[in-house]
């Protein structure tokens, strides 16, 4: 005779395996789609990201881990020209889009949409996990993004610092910083803008993990699929 009350809990049990595992493909789907995202955390030595390299590096292995590794990653950094070598632009090492984040939602369509009416906000500018970073009015604001760039996604001239220093410096100098949730203080003009609202500054010197957190940030940036 079958024992039906032993079949029946492993039906049970099989089913909700199956839906568990139904549930969680769509997830992983948009994650492997995705093609934007601020990364969760930051690299953790204020400005110092190991210059362009050491940024893509990053991205690329948060992308991994979300899934996504699939795509050649790079961190929406300007340098400055320096030491002979010319300017970078951000604008210029991202692709062509278009950009989706880790739920699909299309946050520009190209490079120029990107720089003028893109979908930048708290709600879409997710991390690679799919979370909403922390904004203006929350605990900790954390919506300071590493940009190093003017609004057109183009490096700066002149010599004042807004890169610390190519990305190389956790002390001295200073970066441009955008603002993930495209919120601020309604004293700041610039609080809108998703890649430049304000440099850094701090005790340390402008550059140090402190001093990114001392006007709202954690050092985080934006990522892109250049593919």
């Amino acid at each position: 005779m079958i024992a039906t009350d032993r079949i029946v809990p492993r039906i049970c049990l099989g089913l909700a395996t199956g839906l568990l595992l139904a549930a969680a493909q769509p997830a992983y789907a948009q994650t492997a789609d995705m093609s934007f995202f601020v990364t969760s955390v930051g690299i953790g030595n204020g400005g110092n990201l190991g210059g362009l390299a050491g940024a893509d590096n990053y991205c690329q292995t948060l992308a991994q881990a979300a899934g996504a590794g699939g795509k050649t990653w790079h961190a929406y950094l300007s340098t400055q020209a320096a030491d002979g070598k010319p300017a970078v632009n951000a604008r210029d090492r991202i692709g062509k889009g278009p950009w989706r984040n880790a739920k699909g939602v299309v946050i520009a369509k190209d490079v120029a949409e990107l720089h003028s009416a893109n979908a930048i906000n708290k709600k879409t500018a997710l991390t690679e996990k799919g979370e909403v970073v922390n904004g203006y009015g929350d605990t900790p604001n954390r919506h300071d993004m590493l940009t190093g760039s003017q609004p057109d996604g183009t490096a700066f001239a002149g010599t004042d610092d807004r890169t610390c220093r190519n990305w190389t410096s956790s002390i001295q100098g200073a970066a441009m910083l955008g603002h993930s949730d495209i919120n601020g203080p309604a004293s700041n003009p610039t609080a809108k803008s998703w890649n430049a609202a304000h440099p850094s500054r701090g005790p340390d010197g402008g550059c140090s993990q402190n001093d990114l957190k001392s006007t709202g940030g954690a050092g985080l940036f934006y990522c892109f699929a250049v593919n």
